[in-house]
């Protein structure tokens, strides 16, 4: 299954092109799926039609969806939710207010990605096309694997462990002092079910073979800055990018004088999206003279975006992370495009490489070559960072 995944700041137009790839991919014969995981849906305002949880049928060879976390969070985490709740109500919450703070913060990132990896195990499509959340939102989210795999294996499943065994021992003393049991079986292996499925679905995300980002920025100054950091960032989680597609370039017959600043400012911005984010290919979009809203709108943006080209293709191969070996040295080398080299924060930690760029924090495991040895220099070239291993 081909996995592309639409991401820019918010109001950039992520959705339109989104939508649009989706009707190109379908019109060459691809079951095609556009899954929007964005908590502030738009893609049934962009197809004009009504979505749903589950895939509705847009075109032939065409669905689309909107993620309800709700609906997921009862289909996969019941247990939980309810023993949760039983937690809250015995500690004096009314009914309603337990049962909507037994919905944890950042679980709707969690369960975008239960949903995307339930539909590749499915295989009931060819190229599925998520409608991803803004930027800071949809990096949280592609970090997730790393992050829970991190509390997992240190904190987590030794947890699980010590609660199966001390359970029937604990519980007739636990309860009448407490006022709630604890959790049973099912819901101590809930937790680490969904990190199984998480990790499982990083090998997909991380292979770029399968898997690209698609970055939608527009021709501004913010914009650009945060396109550039999400790119390096999704370098930072393996993640590949292989478009940029500028949306919303004044057209050249616009010619009333108040927007004469507005296409200079442009000129200016166009040239700085192309040269920060070579070699990557660069889509330039016109803006529309009306909202692109409907099927014929998203055939325009469709026809201008592709032409007869195959979206489903990889437009540019962008290896993230290497491993290089000169002699009896090794080096790691991570693209961090337009990170300079004091932005970045290094340290090591048995096995685990830990990479902080801002608010922003990799812990890598390393591989066996590696683990063994230090770090015993790093350096950025050619925008890689280069971390040299030694015995020291």
């Amino acid at each position: 299954m081909r996995v592309i995944l639409m991401t820019g700041k918010g109001g950039v137009g992520k959705t339109s092109v989104a939508a649009a790839t989706g009707l190109r991919c379908a019109e060459l014969g691809y079951r095609t799926l556009v899954l929007s995981t964005d908590p502030a849906h738009s893609l049934a305002d962009s197809f004009d039609l009504e979505l749903g949880h589950e895939p509705v049928q847009v075109r032939s060879h065409l669905w689309g969806a909107e993620l309800d976390a709700l609906m997921e969070l009862e289909d996969n985490w019941g247990a939980v939710k309810r023993y949760i709740t039983q937690v809250l109500q015995a500690r004096g919450l009314e009914g309603i207010q337990a049962e909507e703070l037994a919905i944890l913060p950042g679980m709707d990132e969690i369960f975008s990605l239960v949903r995307m990896k339930r539909h590749y195990d499915e295989q009931q499509y060819d190229v599925l096309i998520i409608d991803s959340a803004p930027t800071g939102t949809a990096l949280r989210l592609l970090s997730l694997p790393e992050v829970s795999g991190w509390y997992m294996r240190r904190f987590y499943k030794p947890l699980q462990k010590m609660s199966v065994a001390l359970r029937p021992l604990v519980e007739p003393f636990f309860r009448p002092i407490a006022g709630f049991s604890l959790p049973d079986k099912e819901v101590m292996d809930a937790p680490y079910e969904f990190y199984e499925q998480i990790e499982s679905l990083e090998k997909i995300l991380t292979d770029n073979s399968q898997t690209s980002v698609r970055l939608v920025t527009n021709p501004e100054k913010m914009v650009i800055k945060e396109s550039l950091r999400a790119h390096a960032y999704l370098s930072l989680y393996n993640v590949a990018t292989d478009l940029i597609v500028a949306n919303r370039i004044i057209p050249d017959e616009v010619s009333d004088p108040f927007f004469t600043r507005w296409k200079e400012n442009q000129q200016q911005y166009r040239q700085e999206i192309h040269q920060n984010f070579q070699p990557l290919p660069v889509k330039e979009v016109p803006l529309y003279p009306e909202e692109l809203c409907g099927i014929p709108a998203l055939e325009r943006l469709k026809d201008t975006l592709y032409q007869d080209e195959d979206p489903t293709q990889v437009y540019y191969k962008e290896t993230t992370l290497r491993v290089v070996q000169d002699g009896g040295h090794y080096s790691l080398e991570l693209y961090l495009p337009g990170i300079p080299k004091s932005q970045v924060e290094l340290s090591k930690s048995a096995d685990e490489l830990n990479i902080r760029i801002g608010n922003h924090r990799r812990n890598l495991v390393l591989p066996q070559a590696l683990a063994a040895l230090q770090p015993t220099g790093a350096k950025m070239e050619s925008d890689y960072l280069k971390i040299s291993f030694g015995d020291t």
